[in-house]
């Protein structure tokens, strides 16, 4: 008798569903939230971004491009980078132009996994990190961080994590969700670590832009670090353009053609019109990003005020446009504190646990929301928050 069989693959069945999104298939349903929940930028892409793309459609410029990207995107890439941090990759063979960041990190796991391989990933991180390991047959080894280093991994924590079966890590720096980011001391620190292991770093750096306080370092750029380490940007957040899904990957030649190997398999390669609109971006659109970081610090600053201001404990991220506060003062878990205040005052929050089982007491918000919706927000915060105090 033939054995039946799932029509799902077991590995994609064990494959627990975005924290993040799950939660918000309910904001869906509900009307005037305050939402603090995706992180995504609430600005436009800046104009001249966007007439480029629709001059570029005008223009007829419809069909694919190369597998690794339009080559003036990735000549803008690699003069971008280098004026930025030094890096001097080729444009020919040590660049390729993704579908976001996301398909970056897919691809470069997919690149460099076999099975059982062990990557390793600092909590609280992107919901997307572990996913992608687990998918490609690898196995995320996670560190947990605490507020007490700033939600930092530390050498002797990635020490104690290597194995001989450690082949990777994953970084990501200014984070989501903490918004804590590495001074350049720190990050030389876990080079020596990752070096002396052989650890190749997938480091994503899609918020370095986004830095408030000290210089963005590049892991690339540090002592030796460039022959094993894969540096993954793009223009979601920087030049708040989510929906174009542009970003690029950087790295040593056999690991680029090898991700650009499976890249031409799948995506082939990424619209046509985005990059073109990427290639304004970085050419003219810097002061823009300088406009919205300022925001960004603004909000920042009034968020981490408010919020313990209120009760909820906050450390100070040094990027990004996100808060990781700790709800344990409400008595209530992560998913109980946002269950309510989604319920009870309507702003939507992210449990801390879709970044970590770890962290069951935090939450997360985004503040890439107007400045007025922030204040409603920690408004309604602090109402709820009586309302649990007060026994109601």
């Amino acid at each position: 008798m033939r054995k039946e069989h799932s029509v799902i693959a077991a590995h994609v069945q064990k494959l627990a569903p975005s924290g993040i999104r799950a939660f918000f298939d309910l904001v869906l349903q509900m009307k005037d939230v305050i939402s603090l929940g995706v992180g995504e930028p609430d600005f436009v892409t800046p104009w001249n971004i966007r007439e480029t793309g629709i001059f570029s459609l005008e223009k007829g410029f419809t069909s694919y491009t190369s597998n690794k990207g339009l080559y003036k995107l990735r000549t803008y890439v690699h003069r971008f980078i280098k004026n930025r941090y030094g890096l001097d990759y080729s444009p020919d063979e040590e660049i390729l132009i993704t579908v976001g960041v996301s398909e970056a990190l897919d691809l470069a796991v997919r690149a460099l996994c076999d099975p059982g391989d062990e990557f390793i990933v600092p909590q609280p991180c992107y919901v997307a990190y572990g996913a992608v390991i687990e998918l490609a047959g690898g196995k995320p080894v996670y560190i947990s961080t605490t507020p007490e280093s700033g939600f930092k991994l530390t050498p002797a924590q990635l020490e104690r994590a290597c194995t001989r079966r450690t082949k990777g890590m994953v970084i990501n720096y200014p984070s989501n969700p903490t918004g804590s980011s590495y001074t350049k001391p720190e990050l030389l620190a876990l080079n020596r670590v990752c070096h002396k292991h052989g650890i190749i770093v997938i480091s994503d750096e899609v918020y370095d832009a986004l830095q408030y306080e000290g210089q963005h370092v590049a892991f690339a750029s540090l002592p030796g670090a460039r022959p094993r380490t894969i540096y993954l940007n793009g223009f979601s957040k920087a030049f708040a353009m989510t929906g174009w899904r542009i970003a690029y990957a950087c790295g040593p030649r056999e690991i680029i053609s090898a991700m650009t190997k499976i890249h031409q398999y799948t995506m082939l390669c990424a619209p046509i019109m985005g990059q073109m609109a990427a290639c304004e971006a970085l050419q003219g659109g810097t002061k823009s990003v300088e406009q919205m970081r300022r925001e960004y610090l603004r909000r920042r600053d009034f968020m981490v005020g408010g919020l313990n201001d209120i009760g909820l404990l906050c450390h100070e991220p040094q990027g990004a446009f996100y808060v990781f506060p700790s709800v344990a003062a409400s008595g209530l878990s992560a998913m109980d504190f946002a269950g309510r205040l989604l319920k009870e005052e309507k702003v939507a929050v992210v449990p801390g646990t879709a970044f970590g089982s770890a962290y069951a007491s935090f939450v997360r918000m985004s503040y890439a929301t107007s400045y007025e919706q922030l204040k409603e927000a920690v408004a309604r915060m602090r109402r709820f928050l009586g309302r649990i105090r007060a026994g109601s």
